[in-house]
């Protein structure tokens, strides 16, 4: 451990020596050390290795959306990935240090479906500490949803034991809200709380906030709701795996059910999950599916030159380059 730290101070003085130096971001020298900084200081917290090797763990889903008065074609990109973070401040740290500075499992997750003429694009954000003693829930989640229509953004901060809630959105009955609510279970935290350690999900009976997606797709409030929750082996046939596990929400009120299906070995990964609640226009249940198809493990952010776009065709990340 204090080797791991000599270095990383090292290597951070390094940075602050040549800080003077005109900054070239293509420069291949200059990336491996930002790299080399990031895994170290990673390294000196805890969370488990598998989300301290200096990558993303990029996922994409085939996506079934229930959405009017169909099931629409789409896809789904899960990205996990670790990051320092200010509990106070609630913003990615730039150098790791601080004394409310705690490592988190990030996920970002977009969502893109048409619906016949137009699109949709969903993108949530959750941030979650591996100090789930200290931070038992999700510190921070945000999201935005864009579609022909308008432009609606989400976001909750955890904060003195209770949720900040802010809502802009261009719906009269929605626009430009702010207030603060008491802290419970959020169904977008869950995935965090899978790969974390599925063994400290709650079952039983319980209050949870549904999703800010399906909240802003169903033009509900942020309000806690009662549901039933339970876990345990995946017995169903939409799935394929070995050892999978299920752990599905039932929302009492809302005709809603939730199953995500992960695998039982660890990391856990998200083999998909099914979302089966009543359309808001015709009041008939459908099912949301979401399937994986395609998954690696990559720094994605140094991945941005034309000759990267190999890697979105492995993942068939739908784009501009079709």
């Amino acid at each position: 451990m204090r080797s791991n730290a000599i270095m990383f101070y090292t290597v951070v003085a390094m940075i602050l020596l040549s800080c003077n130096q005109p900054l070239d971001q293509s420069n291949s020298e200059t990336a491996s050390i930002g790299t080399e900084v990031s895994a170290v200081a990673e390294k000196l917290d805890g969370l488990d290795p598998y989300w301290t090797q200096g990558k993303a763990e990029i996922n994409r889903y085939a996506l079934t959306q229930n959405r009017y008065n169909d099931l629409h074609p789409g896809e789904v990109v899960l990205i996990f990935v670790s990051e320092h973070f200010h509990a106070d401040k609630q913003v990615k740290s730039n150098d790791g240090t601080g004394r409310n500075v705690t490592q988190i499992l990030k996920t970002n997750m977009t969502r893109r479906f048409t619906t016949g003429l137009y699109d949709y694009h969903i993108m949530t954000s959750v941030f979650s500490s591996e100090n789930q003693r200290r931070y038992p829930h999700a510190l921070k989640v945000n999201m935005s949803t864009q579609d022909w229509c308008g432009h609606s953004f989400m976001q909750i901060n955890n904060r003195k034991r209770k949720y900040e809630v802010q809502l802009n959105s261009y719906f009269e009955s929605e626009a430009d809200k702010k207030f603060s609510t008491s802290v419970e279970l959020m169904e977008d935290e869950l995935f965090n709380m899978i790969r974390l350690n599925p063994d400290k999900l709650p079952t039983g009976n319980l209050d949870i906030f549904p999703s800010t997606t399906y909240l802003r797709l169903m033009h509900v409030p942020f309000e806690a709701v009662r549901a039933t929750a339970e876990k345990g082996k995946y017995t169903g046939r939409e799935f394929r795996g070995k050892k999978l596990d299920a752990y599905k929400v039932k929302f009492h009120g809302l005709q809603r059910e939730l199953e995500i299906v992960y695998e039982r070995k660890h990391p856990h990964k998200i083999i998909g999950w099914t979302d089966t609640y009543p359309s808001a226009f015709d009041k008939v249940p459908r099912a949301t599916i979401a399937k994986l198809d395609e998954s690696i493990l990559d720094p994605y952010w140094i991945r941005n030159n034309l000759d990267d776009k190999n890697l979105r065709r492995k993942l068939d990340v739908k784009g501009f380059d079709r």
